[in-house]
């Protein structure tokens, strides 16, 4: 009897001990380019399923309302094994993401 609560004891562990499939996983493709002030440019994509990309450039350059200007997108597999992706942009009117996943919303 003790031998089964035991054993049952070291599977509640095991089971619960956390999970880092992810662990072993590293970038197969990189790419940066920094255009300098006027703006920037990069993408990553990792063994994993993992990408992103992004470019950026001033708006409203030399005027009180100057800012940086994004846009770009990710993916990821889901832990239910769908990739999400995410594209989106983010400028003077916040950060605005759209995919499949995201509820949109009612106007």
């Amino acid at each position: 009897m003790k031998f089964i609560v035991a054993f049952a004891a070291l599977v509640a562990v095991a089971l619960a001990a956390p999970q880092h499939p992810d662990k072993d996983a590293h970038v197969v493709k990189f790419d940066s380019e920094n255009i300098g002030v006027e703006g920037f440019k990069y993408g990553y994509e990792t063994s994993n399923g993992i990408a992103a990309s992004e470019e950026g450039h001033v708006i409203n350059a030399g005027t009180e309302n100057e800012a940086i200007a994004v846009s770009g997108e990710f993916k990821y597999v889901g832990a239910d094994g769908v990739t999400y992706t995410v594209t989106y942009i983010a400028d003077e009117n916040g950060f605005q993401p759209q995919g499949e996943h995201i509820p949109k919303a009612d106007h």
